[in-house]
């Protein structure tokens, strides 16, 4: 018979968790040390932001099965939101980023309210339609308030007199913000909410004959994913102390999709998965950065013939199939007696 897969106690599970844990906090200082700057650093923000606005995408598209092709529209609103707050409001940073975010998801439900009857193509079109209306106030705006082609400056994040000007700084806010943002998807997913979008995802029809208010909670993961995504365009502006009208272009829309598809959709690990593999991809092929959207394509397409379930999928399979292998737990599979 085949011997079953073993589940790690409690205590393995501990001790993980604190090695990652203590891994990333000492990322800083290692890569610094190693390449003796803090661009790398400046990267592993970068990662993290991601993270957010991935996983933001993933309750709306790998949950519910909603194609959003236009969340660069929230990840500009968030930073511009936020920096705007802060610049003509004298917002403190924190409470700014929570309320471009806020404005940022209930933009996202009225946009969910007449989009959730769309499905496949109609529904991706409106959100491409969305992200171009937002670029087009971005870059033409009322007394050029967001700076238009330009951009827009604010402040870094100040907490409590200690001011994060420099990545290895920022990164322990940003490592502390992912991470509850994470924590806070994981509640979501194994909540009625998130089985409700489960079943969305697999079955509308079936969904709604099962009670299911499939329009309501397809506002719901909208407004979540806007909310997600809205929140790392806040991160990116005050890491940065800039937001340009790039954060709204098609293409960053693009790349969330293409680091969602190719780590796995539906997961939690997936778009962390994604977005790391993604990320240092770009960096290692930087000298090509004007063909991006075709090193995306070529991504996808990856995806779609040969890793439909994202590389933490394929990295899933590997590992189940060596631990079915006979004398992989330990000992040789043993037959029944005759």
């Amino acid at each position: 018979m085949r011997l079953p897969i073993p589940e790690r106690g409690g205590r393995g599970n501990a001790v993980a968790v604190m090695a990652a844990l203590a891994a990333a906090l000492l990322l800083p200082a290692a890569l610094t040390f190693f390449f003796g700057n803090d661009y790398p650093v400046f990267i592993c923000c970068f990662i993290l932001i991601y993270i957010v606005a991935v996983s933001g995408l993933d309750i709306v598209f790998g949950y519910s099965g909603q194609i959003s092709l236009g969340h660069a529209a929230f990840y500009a609103m968030g930073a511009y939101g936020s920096g705007l707050l802060v610049n003509f409001l004298d917002f403190p940073i924190i409470p700014a980023m929570l309320a471009a975010s806020i404005l940022a998801a209930a933009i996202g439900a009225l946009l969910a309210w007449p989009a959730s009857k769309l499905v496949f193509h109609f529904l991706s079109l409106s959100t491409i339609a969305f992200g171009e209306i937002v670029y087009q106030i971005i870059t033409h705006s009322p007394g050029k308030i967001t700076g238009d082609f330009i951009g827009l400056r604010s402040e870094f994040v100040n907490l409590f007199g200690y001011l994060l000007d420099r990545p290895g700084k920022f990164y322990y806010l940003a490592l502390a913000l992912t991470a509850l943002f994470l924590l806070a998807k994981t509640y979501i997913v194994d909540s009625k909410v998130g089985r409700a979008f489960l079943a969305i995802r697999e079955n509308t029809h079936a969904a709604d004959g099962m009670g299911i208010n499939v329009r309501k909670y397809k506002i719901v993961a909208f407004t979540i994913s806007a909310f997600y995504t809205s929140f790392a365009g806040a991160m990116y502006m005050h890491m940065v102390g800039y937001a340009s009208p790039d954060t709204a272009l098609q293409k960053q829309s693009v790349l969330f999709l293409t680091m969602l598809l190719f780590g796995g959709t539906g997961t939690l690990l997936g778009p962390i998965f994604g977005v790391v593999t993604v990320m240092l991809l770009v960096e290692a092929l930087r000298d090509f950065q004007d063909y991006q959207v075709f090193i995306y394509g070529i991504l996808m397409l990856i995806v779609i013939v040969a890793l439909p379930g994202g590389l933490y999928g394929a990295c899933k399979d590997v590992f189940h199939r060596l631990a079915d292998k006979p004398g992989a737990m330990g000992g040789e599979e043993t037959g029944d007696a005759a």
